[in-house]
């Protein structure tokens, strides 16, 4: 049995949480030590807190590193038998390092890049020295993991050649999750409530982009019998500052706050047709590399994701033709495409027929699939 010391930025994070029990299906020993973004969480595995965060407070951020590391090297003996340390996130990546040098120990680590964060994409002398960061703590690991070949492709391979043994691990469901089963049929995937009633849009998960909140407003003025948006989730107050307002303002949205993933999902994606998958937080950046979860939880409960063409999203739609992409302007197409939706909702139905051809493990990860990814990196390690 392979034992990890996980460390991740927030114990309360539906994300961190999948990945733990997608390691755990696999017979992975866990034990955390991770931050949190709330006030109190209570994690499913053995976990050293390692305090609060702030979501947008990079510096906050930047000093829980020093403080985390502190915290986490009084729990020396427990790290000391982990067979590896996973660090999410390039915060948490540095922090698991210097807990390293704080106990001396020289267990290997494993870098998962969720997201790019634009402080490396940036052209000036913090982006340069963000990299300079990164490059240090990646050559120094024994594995990269990462959700996209996007991530790859326009980041680690043009800033970093050789420096790092990259492992794809896209965002689908764990297996051994309470997820339930997919429809059966396309009859029983579609809306229940026939074509003469509203089509339900829903945004859910990290809501955390202004310009995609702006579009649905605007989708939902603009069809305010025939469109009902749907939201679930955690906003990010420092990118959508004004939020409940906009919506309560709006008869036909409807916002549901937090949930909880997977258990939550499949009563979630019943009630919707169409599901968002734009991001423009970083556009042209880390929003146009990413593979979102809303694509796969979607793709397992037969709701076809719509994307803003040029992303790797919409390539991923496109390749298997299980949804829809709309081309810029987006506050011209986005309304025509839906014109053109509920003109014929036929489109939908082959989307979901589509997505309902598909196997399982499109969407679902395959039971060990990540012990196995664990495995890998250590015994290449081992033969290094």
């Amino acid at each position: 049995m392979i034992k990890v010391a996980f460390f991740g930025h927030d114990a309360g994070d539906a994300a961190v949480r999948r990945r733990v029990r997608a390691m755990q299906d696999g017979g992975v020993s866990i034990i955390g030590f991770m931050m949190r973004r709330q006030d109190s969480v209570a994690p499913e595995w053995d976990n050293i807190d390692l305090g609060q965060t702030r979501d947008g407070a990079f510096v906050q951020r930047v000093m829980r590193i020093f403080s985390g590391a502190r915290v986490a090297a009084r729990s020396g003996n427990m790290l000391a038998t982990a067979d590896v340390i996973y660090a999410r996130n390039l915060d948490m990546l540095a922090c698991a390092f210097l807990t390293k040098r704080y106990v001396k120990l020289d267990t290997p680590v494993i870098y998962e890049s969720l997201d790019v964060h634009r402080l490396l994409t940036r052209t000036d002398l913090i982006g340069t020295l963000f990299r300079a960061a990164e490059r240090s703590l990646l050559r120094r690991t024994i594995g990269l993991v990462v959700s996209s070949p996007g991530f790859l492709r326009n980041h680690f391979e043009k800033h970093y050649p050789g420096l790092y043994e990259p492992y794809l691990v896209e965002n689908r469901l764990a297996a051994a999750s309470e997820f339930g089963p997919r429809p059966g049929t396309v009859d029983s995937a579609q809306s229940s409530s026939g074509s003469d009633t509203r089509l339900r849009l829903g945004w859910v998960g990290n809501l955390r982009c202004r310009r995609s909140f702006a579009l649905l407003c605007k989708l939902a003025d603009y069809y305010p019998d025939e469109i009902e948006i749907r939201l679930h989730g955690q906003p990010a107050r420092t990118e959508i500052p004004v939020f409940e307002s906009e919506i309560d303002a709006r008869a036909n949205m409807s916002f549901a706050g937090r949930y909880r993933s997977p258990e939550d999902l499949a009563a979630i994606y019943d009630k919707l047709d169409v599901v968002w998958a734009g991001d423009f937080m970083e556009a042209g950046y880390n929003s146009t590399w990413l593979l979102p979860n809303r694509i796969y939880e979607g793709g397992y409960y037969a709701t076809p994701a719509i994307a803003p063409a040029g992303t790797e999203t919409a390539a991923w739609i496109n390749r298997h033709d299980c949804g829809l992409s709309v081309e810029e302007p987006l506050d011209e197409t986005l309304p025509e495409l839906f014109d053109a939706i509920l003109n014929d909702r036929g489109r939908l139905a082959a989307c979901r027929r589509r997505l309902l051809e598909m196997p399982d493990e499109v969407f679902v990860e395959p039971s060990g699939f990540f012990a196995e990814v664990l495995e890998r990196a250590l015994v290449k390690a081992r033969s290094k």
